[in-house]
Formats: C-alpha cells, structure tokens, sequence
C-alpha cells in the first residue's frame, strides 16, 4: 500500500520558515530543479546560476503542489500556490532544520566529511545501513549550502536512520552545517591537499584539518567522531575531539588505531581485507581474543582505499549499535556512484566477444584521489590476445586537478614519480595544468596533451583497443566525463558486468 502521509503540509511549511501560503496544500517531496520534479512536489526557487523564480510556472505546469518563492513571477494563475518567504535560501536552511528536530529521539543522524571518499562513504553507509531501519540519504554530492537542508527537509519524520554528507570549498562552511544535521556521529575519512587554493594563505593543509574537524561542533551530546588514524594532521583532529569531549574511534592502519586494517588484498575485481576491532559488549573473551575480534570483510570493486573507508563504516556500525553480521553483508554489496570510481566492460563487438575495461572517476581530482585512482588502474589486469595489438593495456586519462594553490605545478608534475604509473602504458593529459605531468612523463608513457576535454573526446576510436582497461580520471571543471561519454558510444555496457570499483 502506498503511504500517503505528506512530506510537508502548507501549514508545517509555514510555521517552520515563517511564510505565507496563498492557499493550503501537500507536497510529498521538495525539488530545485523542473527537469527531475515528480507531481506533488514542493518546487523550491533558489537563486543560483538562474533565478528559479524563473521556472515557477513550468514547475507547477509540471504537478508541482507548490512554490516557495520570495516574490510573485509574472503570469501566474491568481490562486496559484504559492508559499512566500522573505528569503527562498534561508527558508529552505529553516525547513531543513524543522525536519532534523522532528525524528523521533532514537533515530540517528550520520555526518561525513573528508577531502576524499565523502560520497563514496556515505553510499557505503546507505548501503550498509538501509536493512536496518528506515533510511534517508543524501542524493549525489549534495553537500554544501543549499545541499544539506535539502537533505534535511527531504527527510520523513518516520526516518530512523540518516546519512548526510558535508563539504566545503572555503573556510567556515563546515561548521555551520554541522550545527544545522546535529549529527550523533560524524565521520572523517581523510585530509589531504584539496581546495589549497582558500587554504594556502591561513595554514594549508592543517587549515583544512581544522575545517574538516568542524564537523565535530554539530555533534549531539554523547556523539561520537570516527577519525583517521594514518595522517599528518590526526593529532589535530584528535585534540579537537578532545576539546569537544566526545567519543573517538580511530581507523586505519596505524597501531593505536581502535579499527586496525592488519592486511588487504587487491584482485581484478574485488577487495579482501583483514581488520582488527574492539570486542563487542558480551564478546570480551571471543574471537580476537580479551582485547578485542578480529574481521574479515569483502567489497565486490578493489581498490585499497575503498577497504579503509569500508573499515570507518564498520566503526560506525559498531558505535551506533546496528547489527555487524547485516552491515558486513550488506556493504559487501556496494558499488561507487558513477563518476566516482565506477568500472564498467564496453562490448565492442558482441559476436567477436571484443571489450574494453573503463574506471569512470570523472566527477573529481586531487592529489590523494588521484594516487588512489592510479593504485586501482595498476591493479587491474588487461586482457592480452584479443585487440589488433595483441597486448592489452593499461591507459590512463588524466584532467587537471582544480583549486590546488600555488603549488599546482609541482603537484601536477609529481603524479610522474607515482609507482604506479609503471604498470599504466600510456597516459593521455587532458587540461592546461596537466601539462606539467605531460612534460614529467617518461616518453614512453607520453600519450596525446590537449587543453580541452572535447579533443580528446574526439580522438576515442584511436584511444582504445580490445583488452584494454582505461582510467578516465579529473575535476569536474575540467569535463573529462566527456571522453568517458565518448568511450561508452564505442560500445555498450555489458549486461550485468558493470562493476563498482
């Protein structure tokens, strides 16, 4: 049966932001955008690149129930409903809040921040989670200013379970995020050398730990900080948790961490990892022995840095009291987003059995991702003796990494000594920055240099054969999704071999 409960009420809509609605209505879900509105939703007019005021009317041509709006557009019906509020932004920050203060006490509100992995984390959490109480996520990377009260106003008031995800461009954006999600537990997964750019002039990277550590200012009394154990900066992440007095559960490889990664293996197409963790109440004297069990956990896509994330989830689980047997089995199952490390087959030719390996990582780039990126290339295997060259290939295809600072150059230029590059044939460079890694390259590695992602895009025929495996892999700014859209219309994707990676 379907629920018919309404997301919102005119009337909650109002008492919430403070509005006005010109008449009553219902709205089951809330959207920014008239290309994904479904009927009966609440279209929201933010201001961005366009005016959303612009769109009201196609909105409510489209089933919208109603529009938030800061003023009345020109040619609209005169009973049209709308709810006006004195700033669209604002309001929606208040609607968000009024959904975060109606869950029911024992629900749980999961926050995550990092420089790397946020989405790919809090994908892993939904997966890992969702048998276990009646879970709302946030969709793609909606993790700024507009994107978690989004979230928050998304959620229904019968949601046990909520993962939200936090990012930032500059300083001061965490915390106040923070303080809207009032998480129980936030999660970290990593700090590295992203967004340099607002951050060189007030410390670099210890400035960004202390942003990322910001997240720990929303967290509920009692909450709990999930930290990473292996970085430069994790004393400062720790002694910001301390200062907060909250709980703090440390993952990674390092010997005090509480969740220790003691082994993972990498094969073509999944991860296996060995971890050791603290006893579970009642297993004291279980396996592990007294100070603790041992886990053996497996994700269906390799990649190493996926296991030390998959470790921060099963640190969550743990903390938040959810089943482990059901968050093992269940994450074992998860798949990265498009754009975020997802590995596909393209079927060239169905009669010849001809197809090509692609790693889409298009959505985003820096330093650390890029190194992850290029690890998980190296550890896929080619395929030899079905191309017209006999020897399959690793290639990878790499766009510039944005908002790095001053040190752009040398951060380009130094992807060159990565030790993975050794095991990758030949590496495309896509972007004006990238040019330094392009220069770097040893000449046999040196493949084509273009500024624009277009010009690669155009050049795919000539960039693959049969066997090969290709790493597609840069900012979104730079647009390499591009040459991944390019690379797909060569073929097609198999039929239930698309991999998560």
């Amino acid at each position: 049966m379907t629920d018919l409960t309404p997301l919102w009420t005119s009337a909650e809509i109002e008492a919430a932001t403070g509005g006005r609605a010109a008449r009553s209505f219902d709205v089951q879900g809330i959207s920014i955008d008239t290309r994904t509105l479904q009927p009966g939703d609440l279209f929201v007019a933010l201001k961005d690149a366009r005016d959303g005021h612009e769109f009201v009317a196609q909105a409510l041509q489209k089933g919208a129930a109603g529009a938030m709006v800061s003023y009345r557009p020109e040619a609209l019906a005169a009973d049209a409903p709308l709810l006006v509020v004195p700033d669209v932004l604002a309001a929606l920050t208040a609607l968000g809040a009024a959904g975060r203060a109606r869950l029911a006490p024992d629900a749980r509100v999961i926050a995550v921040t990092g420089s790397v992995g946020k989405t790919s984390t809090k994908e892993m959490l939904r997966a890992a989670f969702e048998a276990q109480g009646a879970l709302h996520a946030a969709e793609a990377s909606y993790n700024n200013h507009w994107g978690v009260p989004l979230t928050l106003a998304r959620m229904p008031a019968a949601t046990r379970i909520a993962v939200l995800e936090i990012g930032m461009n500059h300083p001061g954006e965490i915390a106040p995020l923070a303080r809207l999600a009032r998480p129980h537990l936030a999660l970290i997964t990593t700090v590295a050398p992203a967004h340099m750019e607002a951050f060189a002039a007030i410390g670099g990277l210890e400035a960004i730990a202390r942003e990322k550590a910001a997240i720990l200012d929303g967290l509920e009394p009692s909450g709990i900080a999930v930290l990473p154990a292996d970085l430069e900066v994790t004393p400062i992440l720790t002694s910001v948790a301390s200062l907060a007095g909250v709980t703090t559960l440390m993952f990674g490889s390092h010997a005090q961490a509480d969740y220790r990664l003691a082994d993972v293996q990498v094969t073509d197409s999944a991860t296996i990892a060995r971890a050791h963790a603290p006893a579970l109440p009642g297993e004291e004297g279980g396996a592990g022995g007294p100070t603790g069990r041992d886990l053996l956990f497996k994700l269906s896509t390799p990649g190493r840095h996926f296991a030390a994330n998959a470790l921060a989830v099963l640190a969550a689980s743990d903390a938040l009291g959810f089943d482990p047997t059901i968050t093992v089995t269940d994450l074992g199952r998860w798949a990265p987003p498009s754009g975020r490390g997802r590995r596909e087959t393209i079927l060239l030719d169905p009669v010849e059995g001809l197809e090509f390996g692609l790693i889409d990582d298009a959505f985003n780039a820096n330093p650390a991702s890029m190194a992850a990126a290029l690890d998980l290339l190296a550890a896929c295997a080619p395929t030899h003796g079905i191309g017209r060259l006999l020897t399959g290939r690793r290639i990878a295809i790499l766009g510039d990494m944005l908002e790095l600072g001053p040190e752009e150059t040398a951060l380009h230029a130094a992807i060159a000594t990565h030790p993975a590059l050794a095991q990758v044939a030949l590496v495309h460079c896509v972007g004006p920055r990238m040019r330094a890694l392009h220069t770097a390259l040893p000449r046999n590695r040196r493949g084509h240099w273009v500024e624009r992602a277009e010009d690669l895009a155009a050049m795919a025929p000539a960039l693959v054969d049969a066997g090969d495996i290709l790493l597609v892999k840069g900012s979104k700014g730079i647009r390499v999704s591009l040459v991944v859209d390019a690379l797909r219309k060569l073929g097609q994707p198999t039929a239930g071999r698309t991999e998560g990676t």
